[in-house]
């Protein structure tokens, strides 16, 4: 590096620290002596005891924020709280000075109640509360601005958090930041019996201080907030993984869609607070009907899109809508459905070896298979189960056999007789609606061995 570089490097780390150094600094260990606060760019010094500035650049004037001289040729003041600046170049710099004892809060006459409601809960705070600090600073136009230096309180509880890993309610410590000195609190509704505690405040936190606080207890028979949280179980009906041939089986507990019957526990889960409990099944927008249980149990069989609406409301709410908390579950059964091969491999090999046929959401099923000669060799009522191509025990031969399937899914009409097949046939070109969920198949299925 050349000389001209090593002095223009000079040059420039001598004015940044040169800058840095004219900043006026407060004399005293940060944190323990005094605590700097930022209140919009304004640079607010608050101490423990002794109040005392000084300049590093050595001896310079001191002035008040009103423009009158504090004090000539001096390194280092004492002044009474306010606000002051020095001339730095021409450019004033502004500070606020101020001695935390004369605003420390004394809880000796204070007292702290709690009124809960339905949406929330009010602290109250009475008692003789210290002064904000207040400063003026001045504005360019001419005349000051009064602004107060940002002061906080604590307020902290135990409330209820749900816990998805236990499903269950439990504890949760809950602390919320408040601006103070002020004598009403808004929190959230609190769902069980606590104590509440108000730490005062941030000033005192950063001298190292020893916090003031005050306390109130919500009892149990004052809880009037609930809330619940709606979960399901399903019944499965086989293993994940398992091969099936019903299409879009329920096999874990949390599906709410697929083929019908879907048998659903619901239980509310609510806050300890809640007494009355409400459930409104609708199917679309219809209302279907209500229960006042804690918990539900229903059997969704019928394809349509359902809501299962849960709404508890609390023991001692005084307010006219009080009823909280309000869930929706929406829940799907598909609507019926039969596919049927037409050639199955009894060989051994796992791989369709039964004749089976595909289905959702059936009511009824009833298959018959036939030889050529037209005789019945074998027959079922399950869907869920198949033929497995033997007779009385014995593999039956190679070829083509004849099927008659008659089926009924859980969407249709229950008044729905079976037909003719020509005139089953018939509506079915015409696609007519009366036949919906009604199913009368016949065809050819063939059986192959293979290797």
């Amino acid at each position: 590096m050349n000389n001209r570089r090593l002095y223009l490097l000079s040059a420039w780390l001598c004015c940044a620290f040169s800058a840095w150094a004219l900043h006026v600094v407060p004399v005293g260990e940060p944190d323990k002596d005094y605590t700097f606060v930022d209140n919009s760019g304004d640079s607010i010094y608050i101490f423990r005891d002794e109040i005392k500035m000084k300049h590093p650049a050595g001896c310079t004037d001191w002035y008040k924020v009103d423009g009158s001289v504090f004090r000539t040729n001096a390194d280092e003041i004492f002044p009474d709280e306010g606000g002051y600046y020095t001339l730095q170049d021409g450019e004033k710099e502004y500070f606020y000075v101020f001695s935390y004892k004369n605003y420390k809060a004394n809880t000796a006459d204070w007292s702290l109640s709690v009124e809960p409601q339905c949406e929330a809960t009010i602290l109250t705070l009475t008692g003789t509360l210290p002064e904000a600090l207040k400063y003026e600073h001045p504005l360019a136009g001419g005349g000051t601005q009064t602004r107060t230096v940002p002061m906080t309180c604590t307020i902290s509880y135990t409330d209820l958090a749900w816990s998805e890993a236990d499903m269950q309610w439990q504890d949760s410590a809950a602390v919320l930041s408040h601006s103070f000195p002020v004598t009403t609190f808004t929190l959230p509704a609190i769902y069980q019996a606590t104590d509440i505690t108000l730490t005062v405040d941030n000033i005192a936190q950063a001298l190292g201080l020893d916090r003031d606080s005050i306390s109130a207890t919500l009892t149990e028979s004052s809880v009037i907030a609930v809330k619940s949280h709606v979960t399901s179980r399903t019944e499965v009906r086989g293993q994940k993984g398992e091969q099936s041939n019903e299409l879009e089986r329920p096999t874990d507990e949390s599906v709410l869609t697929g083929s019908a019957e879907l048998r659903i526990q619901f239980n509310s889960n609510p806050t300890p607070a809640a007494l009355f409990f409400s459930w409104r099944v609708y199917k679309g927008t219809q209302l279907i009907y209500s229960r006042n249980d804690e918990n539900l149990f229903e059997v969704f069989s019928e394809p349509a899109a359902y809501r299962v609406v849960s709404t508890v409301t609390g023991t001692h709410c005084p307010c006219e809508t009080c009823t909280h908390d309000s869930t929706e579950v929406t829940i799907s059964i598909s609507a019926s459905d039969l596919r049927v091969p037409n050639v199955f491999t009894p060989n051994g090999d796992g791989l369709n070896d039964e004749f089976r046929v595909q289905y959702r959401s059936l009511a009824e099923f009833h298959c018959w298979v036939y030889n050529r000669w037209g005789k019945l060799v074998y027959e079922w009522t399950d869907p869920a189960k198949g033929w497995d191509g033997t007779i009385n025990g014995k593999p039956a031969a190679e070829g083509a056999y004849f099927y008659v399937i008659r089926a009924r899914g859980t969407d249709a009409n229950p008044n729905q007789a079976y037909r003719s097949k020509a005139s089953y046939n018939r509506a079915r070109q015409k696609s007519d609606e009366s036949i919906t969920g009604i199913y009368q198949l016949s065809g050819d299925i063939n059986l192959l061995r293979g290797k």
